[in-house]
């Protein structure tokens, strides 16, 4: 087991990483352990994964003596909207929830910054608690304090710096994970590498397969690296004012993918991974990379599965269109997260049309 602390003063917060975590209510007890004795608690999921692990958690919180309802809300980034945020406030409001209400985030990154978003404006803000159950949100999203819910006009737009209480990480989860939402999830593993950690880029070259076996000690390894960076990243930059941004990689690209193509038919790490194809290539374009580093990048993606290719049905004008509506802008200038080597990366304010229309060509022929 692993143990990551986010320090962010009065309102830090452990990150627990296991095998088997769900089923110790030891991990719940601490974080709930100044609340009432009948402490109130809602758990919040969607019909995927609550078939899948609720049963078992409402057991463990109500051996703790905690009075306990389920919410179950629609799966599906289509789902990340204001009107299933309203059904959330309606719950609540219809329960009579007063402050002292525990609302916990049972799933992926979709529960995670829905049900977030919900408890930094429910009654100005009661304590919430993150239970990821898929790799991406185990290795990113539940980590942060980012909330947010979409807008047809653009990914995330509605949205809150909101801390939570705790991140419960059981790695046990990822066996009932589809392949497709796994190999998403290794989208911002690569992601940690490429940006922060060339060590660690050198390790998933050299364990990609271990992951994608399930291997415990493999995936302990990787979601504590991944939180640790995350933890130190945001520690120094919550509210994204400088370094915090270069978790973004592939994402301005991505979240153009997201919105163009509609939200739901790319998977969030599918449009991270070529976007972060199309941030390479523009870095490799302006000499900020080598073509083997560029090509290490490409070959280990698309060894995981992942797309690395532009989506047809998109042209330049569509990037464009969702990219400046990107949060990265400023005074009306792009500005994006590029590689400058394996293990490191900036923020880049002048890239011309011309490359950017390279990088998203690039694409189409690979």
């Amino acid at each position: 087991m692993e143990r990551i602390t986010v320090n962010l003063a009065e309102r830090s917060y452990p990150i627990s990483i296991g095998a088997g975590l769900f089923e110790d209510p030891a991990y719940l007890s601490q974080v709930l352990s100044n609340k009432n004795a009948k402490q109130k608690v809602v758990v919040i999921s969607n019909v995927t994964v609550a078939p899948l692990y609720a049963d078992k958690l409402l057991k463990q919180l109500e051996s703790l003596g905690c009075s306990v309802s389920l919410l179950e809300l629609p799966d599906g980034e289509q789902y990340k909207n204001l009107d299933v945020f309203n059904q959330v406030m309606k719950f609540l409001l219809e329960g009579n929830y007063a402050r002292d209400v525990v609302i916990i985030a049972l799933g992926g990154g979709v529960i995670g910054d829905l049900v977030g978003f919900a408890s930094a404006c429910y009654q100005r803000g009661v304590d919430f608690i993150q239970l990821p159950t898929t790799l991406l949100s185990q290795v990113d999203s539940s980590v942060g304090g980012k909330t947010a819910v979409n807008h047809p006009l653009g990914k995330n737009m509605i949205g809150a710096f909101y801390q939570p209480k705790a991140v419960i990480i059981d790695t046990n989860c990822l066996t009932t994970l589809p392949e497709r939402e796994f190999a998403a999830g290794i989208a911002e593993v690569i992601k940690y590498g490429i940006i922060y950690d060339a060590a660690f880029f050198d390790w998933l070259e050299e364990n990609l397969d271990r992951l994608y076996a399930l291997d415990e000690a493999a995936l302990i390894h990787a979601i504590a690296r991944c939180c640790a960076i995350k933890a130190e990243v945001v520690a120094q930059d919550e509210k994204e004012s400088g370094i915090r941004a270069l978790l973004n990689l592939g994402h301005t690209f991505g979240h153009a993918i997201e919105a163009g193509l509609g939200y739901g038919n790319w998977l969030h790490g599918e449009a991270v991974s070529a976007g972060t194809v199309m941030a390479a290539k523009v870095s490799h374009l302006r000499g900020l990379i080598s073509e083997e580093q560029f090509e290490r990048i490409v070959a280990i993606l698309r060894r995981a599965n992942l797309p690395v290719y532009t989506p047809d049905s998109m042209n330049f004008d569509d990037f464009i269109k969702h990219m400046m509506r990107d949060k990265k802008v400023l005074s009306g200038q792009l500005r994006l997260v590029l590689p400058t080597g394996i293990g490191s990366a900036r923020v880049v304010a002048d890239t011309t049309h011309d490359v950017l229309k390279q990088a998203i060509d690039f694409g189409r022929d690979i």
